[in-house]
């Protein structure tokens, strides 16, 4: 310690805060140059106020015998190196070459300062702090207990209203899902944000803080309307804070209060979509994206301000990164705040969901900032955000394990937490049993389904259900008014040409006629042929012995029957097979001969062993089983058009033999499949697709 005290800054001003939250009276540091201001405990006013003393000893000496406080040179240190770090003391001879390395350190380099302006930076667009001063008496009103009574009874209208005209309400949101609505939706959002800054700013100038900017900040390119309210800092009184934080999403919300109201009592026509548009939008972007603490919001200086804990994600932060080494290593350091219990608790598990949330979010983004920028420069950016919001902070944080090795080497915690890592690693690098979990199709090798003909009525039913049928057996018997016509009509004409060619031969004038008669004989008995052909299709017969299974007991003779309306099967006993499709990941993972495991849905169905027996080499372009389509509850996602179904992603079609033979009570279940496949190491199904990602984007 120097045996003098440097002198502050002339224009510093100290006034009062609230408590803090171990009950210890705050108080305000404002730098007007800066319009900055920072929060002072007990220890470091007492230290502050008796400045102009410049001795250290004699400060500390009347800070011991006045005060209950027993302060050390330690402590003095610690506030002169925070007013230095801050600026807050006057430039000494000398200082400049000091000052200027601390500008450039703050500045650092011009990519840092590229890097710095991309992710974040504002645009003051206005200086409203003179017309606020005149606007603000005159909305005065806003602020009373009438109209936040009014506004209770209007949001109370309004939901009932909502909730008398539910049909008409969803339906005009439906409507308004166009760019037509979108380009209304974006204009009323510009609406509600203005609005809402004009909440946060008129409180502030209600409890007599002055806003000197409004504009535009940009987070990662993306529009964020601001309003410095910086000086609310200087409110002692905690609740005037809060209700600055809070006036925005207030504002909103009086906005969608007012504006349900209005779309329930206004007449069809424009006014009418602009408050349904407003009652919409404004609550829903504000509790979503404002009301949020997990970004430097409303909804963080509101949670910040309720709980009396400024720079609450940085101290968060802290105690969960200090919690995180404990536990993993058990150093023995010293808690950053002393918190009670349940606070303690709460504020690690805040951080954790801060970190998660921001991972999701800026992954999100990264991924628009790709797909909305041309490749080359999406590519670079989504680089920038990954390494700055990701990567860079688990660099940190190694570097700070780093700075412990000693102290790490020592701890019995550290080396399980190491094993513990070591087994992960191997755990996520060795290679692992596969099993390829799908939808299959179980059914007969062997199998004859019978589908009703046009214009069929049923005449009898020779074979009843579950009934053996031998070879050549018949297995229906339909009838067609129409194909019985045309038999008639080819026998009778087949007959008629047979008298006349056998007749041509005894008549000198009909001889020179055989040839025609004979081939116009000819064409009736193919004629004759193709009508006995189609009356196959109407008594069916079995080609092979097996059991006829799902036949409709509800199937009289005497019913017309759709076209290709289906009957029945015939199903010969034998091995069974397994029909299922597989992806293009999944397809390299499995052979010939991979064993499997078939469970048929439902009750009562069968669960067998499989061997694959075939894999096709190329994509099927369609689904011939669309008991496995994703539009009747299997896993192949299709699409319909023109009543084929068509994969929407590349499958192979996989067949599976059954081990045991199956009784015929059904021509076929559909159930789960699980093929046991080749061994592989879990990381490297992320790198190779991260591999064809990146691969396909570059436009290889």
């Amino acid at each position: 310690m120097s045996p003098s005290l440097p002198s502050l800054r002339q224009e510093l001003a100290i006034g009062a805060g609230p408590r803090l939250a171990d009950g210890q009276p705050s108080w305000t540091l404002h730098d007007p140059v800066r319009n900055l201001f920072f929060q002072l405990d007990w220890p470091s006013f007492e230290m502050l106020s008796r400045w102009d003393l410049r001795d250290p000893q004699a400060v500390l000496g009347e800070i011991n015998r006045d005060t209950a406080l027993q302060l050390d040179s330690d402590a003095l240190e610690r506030l002169v190196a925070f007013l230095r770090e801050q600026q807050l003391l006057q430039p000494g001879q000398g200082a400049a070459p000091a000052m200027a390395a601390m500008r450039d350190r703050q500045r650092g380099n011009w990519h840092q300062w590229l890097l710095h302006n991309y992710l974040f930076f504002r645009i003051p667009l206005l200086r409203p702090d003179r017309w606020l001063s005149w606007l603000q008496p005159r909305l005065a009103f806003l602020f009373g207990p009438t109209f936040r009574r009014l506004t209770i009874a209007a949001g109370v209208l309004g939901l009932a209203g909502v909730y008398r005209e539910w049909d008409r309400f969803s339906a005009t949101l439906m409507d308004t899902l166009s760019w037509n609505g979108a380009v209304l939706y974006g204009c009323a959002i510009v609406f509600a944000k203005t609005c809402h800054e004009m909440g946060h700013a008129l409180t502030a100038k209600r409890y007599g803080c002055r806003v000197p900017t409004m504009g535009l900040a940009f987070l990662v390119m993306w529009p964020v309307a601001y309003t410095d309210t910086n000086e609310v800092w200087k409110l002692a009184r905690r609740g005037q804070r809060l209700a600055v934080a809070s006036a925005g999403i207030v504002t909103e919300l009086c906005i969608a209060v007012w504006a349900t109201l209005a779309w329930t009592w206004l007449p069809e026509g424009g006014p009418k979509q602009v408050a349904f548009l407003l009652s919409t939008t404004t609550w829903i972007t504000t509790l979503l994206i404002n009301a949020s603490p997990f970004m430097r919001f409303d909804g963080y200086y509101m949670l910040s301000d309720f709980l009396g804990l400024p720079n609450l994600h940085g101290r968060a932060f802290a105690l969960a990164r200090w919690d995180l080494r404990e536990r993993l290593f058990a150093l023995g350091e010293p808690v950053p705040e002393a918190f009670p219990r349940g606070r303690h608790t709460g504020l690690i598990l805040f951080a954790w969901a801060v970190w998660i949330y921001r991972l999701v979010l800026f992954l999100g983004i990264a991924a628009l900032v790709y797909h909305f920028f041309i490749k080359a420069v999406g590519i670079i950016l989504f680089t920038v955000e990954m390494v700055w919001f990701v990567a860079l902070p688990v660099w940190r944080e190694l570097q700070a394990w780093r700075a412990r090795r000693t102290a790490l080497r020592h701890s019995r915690r550290a080396r399980r937490s190491a094993l513990l890592a070591a087994l992960l690693v191997l755990a996520v690098f060795l290679p692992w049993p596969d099993r390829v979990h799908t939808s299959g199709l179980l059914q007969p090798q062997t199998r004859l389904a019978l589908y009703a003909p046009v214009y069929a009525m049923v005449e009898s039913l020779p074979v009843g259900n579950g009934q053996v049928v031998q070879p050549g057996q018949p297995l229906l018997h339909l009838s067609s008014a129409e194909l019985d016509l045309r038999a008639s009509e080819a026998d009778a004409r087949h007959n008629l040409l047979a008298w006349q060619s056998a007749a041509s031969g005894l008549d000198a004038t009909s001889r020179k006629d055989w040839q025609v008669l004979n081939d116009q004989l000819a064409f009736a008995s193919a004629e004759q042929a193709a009508v006995e052909t189609d009356l196959q299709r109407y008594r069916p017969v079995a080609p092979n012995a097996g059991v006829m299974v799902d036949i409709d007991p509800d199937l009289r003779p005497g019913e017309w029957l759709k076209g290709q309306e289906y009957l029945g099967s015939l199903v010969a006993s034998g091995k069974w097979q397994v029909v299922t499709y597989v992806d293009e990941e999944a397809v390299r993972r499995i052979a010939r001969g991979d064993r499997a495991l078939f469970i048929a849905g439902g009750l009562g169905g069968p669960a067998l062993q499989l061997t694959v027996a075939s894999i096709d080499r190329d994509a099927s372009r369609t689904l011939g089983e669309p008991e496995l389509a994703s539009l009747f509850g299997g896993d192949v996602l299709v699409r319909e058009k023109g009543g084929t179904l068509y994969p929407e992603h590349a499958v192979y079609r996989v067949v599976l033999d059954a081990d045991d033979a199956l009784a015929a009570t059904s021509p076929s279940w559909r159930g789960r499949v699980a093929i046991a496949g080749q061994w592989e190491v879990p990381a490297m199904r992320f790198l190779r697709y991260a591999a064809s990602v990146a691969w396909r984007e570059a436009g290889f």
